[in-house]
C-alpha cells in the first residue's frame, strides 16, 4: 500500500528475517492478498516483486483505522510516524463506520450484532 514490493525493500522496510519474511510473504501469496509478478534486472537472475490484489487493497480501511488506533494510543509526542493524507487537497484521511442506509457516522453504542446467514449453531 505504499509502494514497497520487492523482498529486499520489504527487508528494509520492516527489519525482519529473511527467514520470517519469506514465510509472511509466502503466505499473503497463498490467502491470495498478494500476487508475485517476475522482473529481471539486466544481468541478474529473474526475481518476483509482490503487488496487492484486490482482496489485498480491500484491506486498506482496516489498515487505516489501524493505524488511527495506534496514533492514539502509542505515537510519540512528537506525533505518529508516518501520514496518510488525501491526495487532492492534502488533507488527513480517516477510517469512519457509517450507515448504509445514510445515517452518517457511528459509534459502537449505536449498533448492534446478530448472527449472519453463515452463523452455525453452538456445540
Amino acid at each position: 500500500m505504499n509502494g514497497v514490493r520487492r523482498f529486499d525493500d520489504f527487508r528494509r522496510h520492516v527489519g525482519l528475517s529473511d527467514a520470517v519474511l519469506a514465510d509472511r510473504l509466502r503466505k499473503l501469496v497463498a490467502a491470495g492478498i498478494l500476487d508475485t509478478v517476475p522482473y529481471r534486472e539486466p544481468g541478474r537472475r529473474t526475481r518476483h516483486e509482490y503487488r496487492l490484489t484486490r482482496k489485498g487493497w480491500d484491506l486498506w480501511p482496516v489498515m487505516i483505522a489501524l493505524k488511527q488506533w495506534g496514533d492514539r494510543y502509542t505515537a510519540d509526542a512528537e506525533g505518529p510516524p508516518l501520514e496518510v493524507r488525501h491526495r487532492d487537497c492534502g488533507e488527513p484521511v480517516e477510517a469512519v463506520v457509517v450507515c448504509t442506509a445514510d445515517h452518517g457516522r457511528l459509534d459502537p453504542r449505536q449498533a448492534y450484532t446478530r448472527p449472519g446467514a453463515s452463523a452455525r449453531a453452538a456445540n
